[in-house]
């Protein structure tokens, strides 16, 4: 992968930043796409080199997917790998059917399947003339159980689960498509939400609940992604890798009658 180029969406912090830290630790050169989060790019960028640079676009827009792609060739003159890692959510309990509305749902699926499917038609010119385009796109175990944050967010990611497998299928051979889906992910967002004490117990009881009594972190999400994209992987296209703890084993089980919790 030495020599190689990626773009990795919302690369500044989270999943996006310990991928291109893996990426970057394997030879790569990223650019790193962000909406808001400049300090973090662009600290980001430093932090790893290669000439990793730091690059604003807001991806919802297709003319900004092709602005960003062009500014990764214009800085590398190729791309060979593509991480379709930003995405967003609306918090609303599933069965509250009068918590989302209409914009709720347009609002989480043109970042999380449209913007996602913009990129990958901006770069697919570039990674065909690539020997080893890939892509990988974080969905989530949300869109394959029907679970998580809302309706809308589950929606989307079984949206992208879709459109992985239906990509993969007619970019081949050239370029391959992945999907990792993770679960529960301790980012700084649950953090700088619940503070260092709450975060600790919260990953605590996450821990808790998986059979393998780990809190996923953004490093066992990275890791995936790198492999995903690793040209050694060429015989695997179409793929959706859980990544969760091994939580998805015990999902509705909780609900049965008769369980004890």
């Amino acid at each position: 992968m030495q020599g190689s180029v990626a773009i990795v969406t919302g690369g500044g912090t989270g999943i996006g930043a310990a991928t291109v830290r893996r990426l970057a630790a394997r030879g790569v050169s990223c650019v790193i796409n962000y909406a808001s989060s400049r300090d973090d790019a662009e600290a980001l960028a430093y932090e790893v080199g290669h000439g990793a640079i730091a690059v604003q676009a807001d991806i919802v827009e297709d003319a900004a997917c092709r602005e960003l792609v062009a500014a990764a060739i214009d800085r590398f003159g190729r791309v060979d790998f593509l991480v379709n890692n930003a995405g967003r959510t609306r918090f609303a309990a599933h069965e509250d059917l009068d918590a989302l509305d209409a914009a709720d749902f347009v609002d989480v699926y043109q970042l999380n399947v449209i913007a996602a499917f913009q990129m990958i038609r901006a770069a697919a010119p570039a990674l065909r003339g690539s020997a080893q385009g890939a892509i990988v796109n974080v969905a989530s175990v949300a869109g394959v159980f029907g679970i998580g944050s809302s309706v809308a967010y589950a929606a989307s990611k079984g949206a992208l689960i879709t459109m992985t497998k239906s990509l993969a299928r007619v970019l081949s051979p050239v370029i391959r498509v992945n999907a990792v889906a993770p679960g529960y992910v301790g980012t700084g967002w649950f953090e700088k939400r619940l503070g260092e004490e709450g975060f600790a117990k919260l990953n605590a009881k996450v821990a808790a609940a998986t059979p393998m009594a780990l809190a996923t972190g953004p490093d066992e999400v990275a890791t995936p992604i790198e492999m995903l994209l690793d040209p050694a992987m060429r015989a695997i296209t179409g793929e959706v890798m859980l990544v969760d703890a091994g939580a998805h084993l015990d999902v509705g089980l909780s609900r049965r009658p008769g369980r004890e919790n």
